[in-house]
């Protein structure tokens, strides 16, 4: 216990540094964990924190999605609801399969953990963009687009996931009906949970007027929709995000409401920026140390290479030809946008959780896991660092 406080403390105060140091230098800060956290593991060999499947999902997860979803208006997203659908959910199902056609193609990988690893790398991270685009101070319809599609197609992989696990480990057993029963809880259970988490958070902050009660029942809403989710073997994601788009709106975005106090309202906007800047913290630090950490021996520079290569198409192939379809609707998507949906569609701690995840028993499970770090670890540097010039290129940045 003790060393662990210790490690984390530490954790903290490098993250700090280099928070300033990231400033000074005008490097995106989360670019700058990664890069230190390699440097530290290559560097200290007894300092290896585990990024583990539950500090990740469990932990860390959460308080991302409700502080991101938190701020969405839901007037605006409701604008652009069409194509966010459309990008996040057949989008990402286009994406999961063209991925994982190519593991069994290319790669000559089994069926079984090609769907697994297309399921759980198709989809963008929220945690990741929306730190960018924070970083890069970026707002507007471009924001709105990048960062609720990642909220969205984030619940989409861990449906897909969900589906790709139960055909592996039922493959002689599972029917059409079972997979559509699956797929029914999974998302309207979702939703429902989400929802009505929300709203009872609204109906119990009504009577409160103590900041810091409004505050605490805001954290308790956040894991509790995530928690109550997945004990029905619901969507935990798909909960905390819309629960936090009903307390968002309800509480904090409406200039008419009184469910939350004036100072109660401060209090959470101060606290879930405060949260969400630790658990990003302490993601992409970890992510560099363990990235650092992992033997690659056995795995080629190509395969590694490839795999990437594959993920960038299968993104390509998730925005492009929608944008397409919808190139005379109200809401078209500009090529600009597309541009930036295409290259901004930073993979990380979504993906590694979910392969963190895996049974031992799962054939490939040590491959897709080395893999999902690579691709994770290359997007959030290489398209973070790269991602600045994209966005000067189309006048989004001063």
């Amino acid at each position: 216990m003790h060393e662990s406080l210790q490690s984390f403390l530490l954790i903290l105060a490098i993250s700090m540094i280099v928070a300033i140091l990231a400033r000074q230098i005008r490097l995106p800060y989360t670019i700058g964990l990664v890069i230190v956290g390699v440097v530290i593991s290559l560097s200290e060999k007894t300092f290896h924190p585990l990024l583990s499947h539950d500090l990740i999902y469990y932990f860390l997860l959460p308080p991302l999605l409700f502080e991101a979803s938190l701020f969405v208006p839901y007037h605006e997203l409701k604008k652009d609801i069409l194509p966010i659908s459309l990008l996040a959910i057949v989008g990402t199902t286009v994406a999961a399969i063209f991925i994982a056609f190519s593991a069994v193609t290319f790669f000559k990988w089994p069926f079984y953990p090609s769907i697994i690893f297309g399921s759980l790398i198709a989809a963008t991270d929220p945690v990741a963009i929306i730190a960018m685009f924070k970083d890069n101070k970026i707002v507007g319809r471009t924001s709105l687009l990048v960062e609720a599609e990642s909220l969205l197609n984030d619940g989409m992989a861990s449906i897909l996931f969900s589906l790709a696990i139960m055909i592996t480990q039922n493959n002689d057993i599972l029917t059409i009906s079972d997979i559509v029963y699956q797929l029914i809880i999974i998302v309207i259970g979702g939703i429902l949970v989400g929802a009505v988490t929300g709203f009872l958070t609204i109906l119990v902050t009504r009577i409160v007027d103590d900041h810091l009660v409004e505050t605490v029942i805001t954290l308790i809403a956040a894991y509790g929709a995530f928690f109550i989710a997945e004990k029905i073997h619901a969507s935990g994601i798909l909960s905390t995000v819309i629960a936090g788009l009903v307390i968002g709106n309800y509480g904090i975005l409406g200039k008419k409401t009184n469910a939350l106090s004036p100072k109660g309202r401060a209090s959470i906007i101060s606290f879930w920026e405060i949260s969400a800047f630790l658990a990003n913290s302490i993601i992409f630090l970890l992510l560099g140390i363990n990235v650092a950490a992992i033997s690659f021996q056995g795995y080629s520079f190509s395969l590694i290479f490839s795999a990437i290569i594959i993920c960038m198409i299968g993104r390509g192939l998730a925005v492009y030809p929608i944008g397409f379809l919808m190139l005379k609707a109200k809401s078209r998507i500009a090529l600009s946008e597309q541009n930036i949906l295409w290259w901004g569609g930073l993979r990380g701690a979504l993906g590694i959780a979910l392969a963190l995840s895996l049974p031992e028993t799962i054939q490939m499970r040590d491959e897709i896991v080395v893999i999902t770090f690579c691709v994770a670890v290359f997007s959030i540097v290489f398209q973070g660092i790269t991602m600045p010039l994209i966005l000067k290129r189309y006048g989004l940045m001063k």
